[in-house]
């Protein structure tokens, strides 16, 4: 098992590394990944970086530790210091830097750079959260496919500057290299053509070599940068950080990849994520068991945010794989069957219950409002990777969220679409009562190959009220004591790195 003491014994026989040596021997400034902040908690927060000098090549950086220094100020200018220290790191973790940053005020707004011997990092902000404040801005992105298009959906919310950015996964795609230009694809027996406008770097990604080098890829884009340093995130994972559908210890092909092979892939995975990520503990491995604390729970002013995990400890998807959806069978009537796990589920309801918030939310990765794509009275045909595919689970969790609990709202990714969607008492009756309502992001630039599928069988879900899978970008969320908007910003050009950005539509809870 890796533990702390582990660590630190094997930090101490590492040489310490001197930063003039580093810096003259590379000359590049190390700090091309950029800064993050996140965990955001009324006394603290978690401030990131990472040394990689060479980013796509290992990061570049020799074996060793390294000193890290940090600067926090309560303004952009840097002048007015607020507290300085330093950070030990190694090769063991990257060279990836987490300062836990305590003992602060809640609801206030701080500024941060690192130094390492004579080499600045940009500047960040970052904030504490407060149950007090009178409203929130909230930004929900998922679903971040290199290849697929550039990130300008990240610069228009830079330029927004929430209080948080919540990030519900696909955050790297594990693919191999694709072919630039303009390619086609069959599609529900329907060939559609998709344009791929950078590459990826490596083939599929299976080692921690491999992951490391492709999240630096990701990194290094200009505009995910950007809005890492306008404000603190929050972050959980979906498939593609490490495999397309994976549930668990399960991968989407154990055909193709054996249980332990898949497990390696995954401690390797969990690994890197870490080690890009601003967040604060590292995965706990035991032989070849891994895992990573990633559900928790947040307070932005008047919506208590539940950030869910619906991977680590899913059952496996029933019913088949079929695309978009598949026929409902016996399988999915099991209680037993769960996409959190028993004890995610526990601590989901006890934080609902002990809630004082106007806003009650529960941020996942996939959608939660049911969404079938076939005609009634038919069983439902529907995507066994979302919460339709788990719907003992989910009935239990609209349950609670119908037992007094204010205003639930669900935030969604994973489906490269936008969508605006009741969630009644009865999932599939939308004249049963109304419980709360699931806003879906699109991606912020991966395709949508069943954008078709989803229009096509937008009138068999008469509780959507809003479908769009032909356009990239994110929701904002403005949240007060009385009312939540929803509004969905879309790229103008995915193809074109420097593009603005709109607003599709915005959506208010007491207008729906």
């Amino acid at each position: 098992m890796l533990t702390r003491r582990n660590t630190l014994v094997a930090l101490g026989a590492l040489p310490l590394l001197s930063a003039q040596k580093v810096l003259a021997a590379t000359t590049v400034n190390p700090f091309t990944l950029g800064v993050a902040s996140g965990n955001p908690k009324p006394d603290s927060v978690i401030l990131w970086t990472r040394l990689a000098p060479d980013p796509l090549k290992g990061g570049g950086m020799p074996v060793g530790r390294a000193l890290v220094r940090y600067k926090v100020c309560l303004d952009v200018e840097m002048t007015k210091t607020f507290r300085e220290g330093q950070f030990e790191t190694s090769d063991l973790d990257a060279h990836s830097v987490h300062v836990l940053l305590d003992g602060l005020q809640p609801g206030h707004e701080f500024f941060y750079q690192f130094m390492f011997g004579d080499a600045t990092s940009a500047i960040g902000r970052t904030r504490t959260t407060s149950p007090m404040d009178a409203s929130a801005k909230l930004a929900l992105a998922s679903c971040n496919a290199y290849e697929s298009g550039y990130f300008a959906a990240f610069a228009d919310m830079a330029a927004w500057t929430p209080d948080c950015v919540i990030h519900v996964g696909d955050y790297i795609y594990e693919g191999g290299i694709g072919r630039l230009g303009m390619n086609t694809r069959l599609v529900d027996g329907k060939e559609l053509s998709f344009e791929t406008v950078r590459l990826h770097n490596s083939p599929e990604t299976k080692s921690l070599w491999d992951y490391r080098n492709r999240y630096a890829l990701y990194k290094t884009d200009p505009d995910l940068q950007a809005a890492h340093a306008a404000a603190p995130w929050i972050v959980a994972m979906d498939d593609h950080e490490i495999d397309n559908n994976w549930a668990g210890d399960i991968p989407e092909d154990p055909d193709q990849q054996t249980s332990l092979e898949f497990k390696v892939r995954k401690i390797a995975a969990l690994k890197a994520y870490y080690e890009h990520m601003p967040i604060e503990k590292p995965p706990m491995i035991q032989g070849l068991e891994a895992s990573l604390q990633m559900f928790g729970l947040y307070r932005f002013g008047p919506a208590q945010v539940h950030l869910l995990d619906t991977r680590q400890f899913r059952s496996d998807q029933p019913c088949g794989q079929g695309f978009p959806g598949d026929t409902a069978c016996d399988a999915m009537n099991d209680p037993s069957l769960t996409m959190t796990g028993q004890a995610q589920e526990a601590w989901l309801f006890d934080a609902l219950k002990r809630s004082n918030a106007p806003f009650n939310v529960l941020a996942s990765q996939t959608w939660f409002a049911p969404y079938r794509y076939n005609a009634p009275p038919e069983a439902p045909r529907v995507n066994m990777d979302q919460w339709d595919g788990y719907g003992v689970q989910r009935q239990r969790i609209i349950d609670a969220l119908a037992n007094g609990i204010a205003n639930p709202v669900v935030l969604s990714g994973d489906w490269h679409s936008a969508s605006a969607m009741r969630i009644h008492e009865r999932p599939y009756d939308p004249r049963s009562k109304r419980i709360g309502h699931n806003f879906c992001g699109t991606s912020i630039s991966s395709h949508c190959p069943w954008a078709g599928a989803l229009d096509a069988a937008k009138s068999y879900n008469p509780h959507v009220d809003y479908v769009d899978g032909s356009k990239r970008g994110y929701i904002r969320s403005t949240i007060d004591r009385n009312n939540w908007t929803a509004t969905y910003r879309t790229v103008d050009q995915p193809s074109n790195p420097k593009s603005k950005s709109s607003t599709a539509i915005e959506m208010r809870t007491r207008d729906l």
